[in-house]
């Protein structure tokens, strides 16, 4: 009886320690094998926060922050984030064992030991959910670090956008002001000013024929005359396809400001310079104006009657406007200096000395001539043809006809060829003005008696100049065709026709016009292309 107790307690005790022995080696496997901890329960057994809990404690803002930068967070190496995965933060599903410090120490000696050693394991996984917890709420506090820093720069953003809105709609009605401006000079630049058609305008005229009297002829201001009618001064011109800037004084002393303006050629070239005088000063006196004739050697020769040019600057802007008779726009000189009676060669092919001597002072040119092209006027001047120094013997340019169109081509090649030299210099040449005597000439009982505005037609729709040798001298060149021809064709009536004080009775003038009138146009067109 006592030896079965003591058979039956060996193997009690022999069991209890197999028992003690394989626990130890399993405890101790266990923590040596990361594998075995795949059959540890899931952490939620542990550990498990409601939807609710972690709503309230993070925001949907910092969620979206948290997964997309948790992946960067040195702490958070072993969760694996995931974006819109919210079990993943709340229950990741990796081994618990690599979320578990490796604090506890080996034990195989007792079951006690093991079951301390279980113990301190459920302790672990508690200290590793607080571990997580704390890392939740660090990831909470830089989600809304980084919600707040990106709302920052979101917002800087927003400024920036809508300063940058705000700019360039500023920029925008800059740049839709100069398109305009821009448009319009490229319209200017484009328009055919010859195209369009007379309209009344009861705002014309410019200035006042009868007070205009500092730099307007008397034998050109018909309203110091025995004329009774003036409806041709309220006649404005419209090109067709494009709008004309309205002139004012003002406006184009500062456009030619520091700038010298010359009119070089005949009469009617005159008749345009003193035109223009008028419209800048308005017709009015001008005392501040002074003469500068004598800068450009322009003063009245002994026993002349009067000098073969005038020129004035406006000294508010440093303006200059001045006008060189040339009536044949080529060089004239004297076959013998000591014979008052001389002759004079007209060298076809060579500039006005005038020209020469001062192109480099100019800024813009007009050039004209024609009516001085018949055998009469180059009989009465004592003018001979010449041709590369020579007396021509070309019969093709012995023909007055011939000899204007050649001198026109030579002239214009020439102020073309100097362009480069003179950047900054506007080339215009003038088409020739037209004549309306009826019934015969200037010398044979000629006249233009109609008064009546657009009598025979207002409007002009051709494209090319009526004037053929204008036209084509200055085609392929950078000299610009101020084409006043076929407009000025239908002005019979502004001429001084009957009235004139300096023609001899029963003459008639009409050739030159009545200021104010058709040379105003001619004037406009021009401001309208500087």
């Amino acid at each position: 009886m006592k030896g079965t107790f003591f058979r039956l307690r060996g193997k009690e005790l022999s069991l209890i320690l197999i028992v003690l022995v394989c626990t130890t080696i399993f405890v101790w496997t266990w923590d040596r094998t990361p594998f075995l901890a795949t059959f540890l329960p899931p952490k939620s057994r542990f550990l498990w926060l409601s939807s609710d809990a972690f709503t309230n404690s993070v925001s949907p803002e910092s969620q979206i922050h948290m997964n997309k930068d948790i992946s960067t967070s040195a702490e958070n190496k072993t969760v694996n984030y995931q974006e819109g995965q919210l079990s993943n933060i709340l229950a990741p599903a990796g081994p618990v064992a690599e979320t578990i410090p490796d604090k506890r120490k080996e034990t195989t000696e007792s079951l006690a030991e093991g079951q301390a050693k279980d113990k301190h394991v459920v302790e672990a996984q508690k200290n590793s959910s607080a571990e997580n917890s704390t890392i939740l709420t660090k990831t909470e506090e830089n989600g809304k670090k980084n919600l707040g820093e990106k709302n920052s720069k979101l917002e800087k953003e927003s400024v920036d956008r809508r300063s940058s809105a705000d700019s360039a709609n500023l920029s925008s009605s800059e740049r839709i002001k100069a398109d305009e401006n821009s448009t319009m000079l490229e319209q200017n630049q484009a328009c055919n000013y010859a195209k369009g058609k007379w309209v009344v305008d009861d705002s014309r005229p410019l200035y006042s024929g009868a007070h205009c009297k500092q730099w307007l002829s008397q034998m050109w201001a018909c309203r110091l005359m025995q004329r009774t009618d003036f409806a041709y001064e309220r006649l404005r011109w419209q090109p067709k396809d494009c709008q004309m800037e309205e002139f004012e004084g003002s406006r184009f002393l500062t456009r030619m400001q520091d700038r010298t303006l010359a009119f070089i050629g005949d009469s009617l070239g005159r008749q345009q310079f003193q035109s223009l005088m008028c419209m800048v000063t308005g017709g009015k006196e001008r005392p501040d104006v002074e003469d500068v004739g004598k800068e450009y050697g322009l003063v009245k020769p002994r026993g002349a009657i009067r000098p073969n040019g005038w020129a004035y600057r406006f000294p508010s802007t440093n303006t200059t406007i001045l006008y060189y008779w040339s009536a044949c726009l080529c060089d004239l000189d004297p076959l013998n200096i000591t014979n008052p009676a001389t002759e004079y060669a007209m060298h076809l092919d060579r500039p006005p000395a005038f020209l020469r001597q001062y192109l480099h002072k100019f800024d813009v040119l007009v050039l004209n001539t024609g009516h001085h092209w018949n055998r009469g006027k180059l009989k009465a001047n004592r003018w001979v043809m010449h041709v590369g120094g020579m007396p021509n013997t070309n019969r093709k340019i012995a023909d007055i006809a011939g000899a204007k169109n050649f001198t026109i081509h030579s002239i214009v090649s020439w102020v073309n060829s100097q362009l480069p030299e003179h950047p900054r210099l506007k080339v215009f040449y003038r088409s020739i003005s037209p004549r309306h005597f009826v019934n015969g000439d200037w010398n044979t009982g000629g006249s233009c008696d109609n008064t009546t505005p657009m009598s025979i037609g207002k409007e002009v729709l051709q494209d090319e100049s009526s004037d053929y040798s204008a036209g084509s001298a200055v085609k392929g060149t950078g000299v610009k065709l101020l084409d006043i021809t076929a407009l000025s064709q239908v002005r019979d009536e502004g001429h001084i026709s009957q009235y004139s004080i300096t023609a001899s009775r029963g003459v008639q003038d009409c050739l030159h016009w009545c200021l104010p009138g058709v040379p105003d146009t001619w004037n406009e067109i021009l401001f309208a292309q500087l």
